[in-house]
């Protein structure tokens, strides 16, 4: 059922409405199946594709009645409104299919994130006389997509970073607002570019406003590499060296090293030295 599915989308093919009609009556039994299986042809849907086809897939899953028992959260976001200045497209599961039109041969990661990145919204929905609001929904939204990838038998390396994209997908509107050093530690996450790529498809699916995800994109290469990442200044040899002891106080004394050298206060060792002595007394 589920293959039929992937190839109608993958192949632009109609399923023959005899076959259609025997898949919406055994849909309810899909979950008889190894979730294995089950897994690996949701990710085939959503990776194996071209521009387009990822959203026909899941349209013909919510069609044929098989998306509620495989993923009843992603069904549960029908009918869910929002905000018309933010989402002029509609509720929040046409803005998820608009997200999935966009997917060209993504990663697993990015491909899952982009189907779960809004799937809290239903638990978190608040209504105003102005707006509908959805706070919390992206660190409960994290959860939910660590139990659904864990459902479809996805790898720990796999939901951890689902879980992460999910979490952080809008951390993109406080960039312009962050410290330099918060900045550079934002930009230097390993999940940077597909955290970039997340929200390009977010904004594009919306009201098409990406100046949060231009200015990252314009810092990453305003700043360069290696002022987002520099080797350390200091490290704790060179403590030890300088007469401290070690214990918990390294770390505190290293991470304020690296804070003021990402600020730009500090940029030799030698500049470093002289800070920590003035600022930690030694044992030596």
């Amino acid at each position: 059922m589920l293959r039929a599915v992937r190839f109608a989308a993958r192949l632009g093919f109609q399923i023959d409405p005899p076959t259609f009609a025997a898949i919406e009556a055994a849909a309810p039994s899909i979950t008889d199946m190894a979730w294995e299986r089950i897994g690996d042809e949701v990710v085939c849907i959503l990776t194996d594709s071209e521009s387009g086809s990822a959203r026909r897939g899941f349209e013909l899953l919510d069609r044929s009645g098989l998306l509620p028992p495989i993923l009843p959260e992603v069904a549960a976001l029908k009918g869910v409104e929002q905000s018309p200045d933010y989402h002029p497209e509609g509720d929040v599961f046409v803005h998820t299919l608009g997200l999935l039109e966009q997917l060209e041969h993504p990663t697993e990661t990015l491909a899952l994130a982009a189907l779960l990145h809004d799937i809290a919204k239903p638990r978190c929905t608040q209504r105003s006389e102005k707006r509908i609001t959805f706070y919390g929904h992206c660190h409960i939204g994290a959860e939910t997509a660590v139990t659904i990838c864990q459902r479809l038998r996805r790898s720990r390396e796999t939901w951890e970073r689902v879980a992460l994209l999910v979490r952080d997908h809008l951390r993109l509107l406080h960039a312009p607002e962050m410290r330099l050093s918060s900045l550079k530690r934002f930009l230097a996450s390993a999940h940077i570019e597909e955290l970039l790529e997340l929200a390009r498809l977010d904004a594009m699916a919306s009201n098409k406003n990406l100046t949060y995800h231009n200015f990252c994109r314009q810092k990453l290469c305003e700043l360069g590499a290696e002022a987002i990442q520099p080797a350390p200044l200091l490290r704790g040899r060179d403590l030890l060296d300088m007469g401290f002891e070690p214990g918990p106080r390294f770390g505190q004394i290293l991470e304020a090293v690296t804070e003021a050298q990402l600020e730009g206060t500090l940029q030799t060792r030698e500049q470093a030295v002289v800070w920590v002595r003035e600022r930690y007394v030694s044992s030596g």
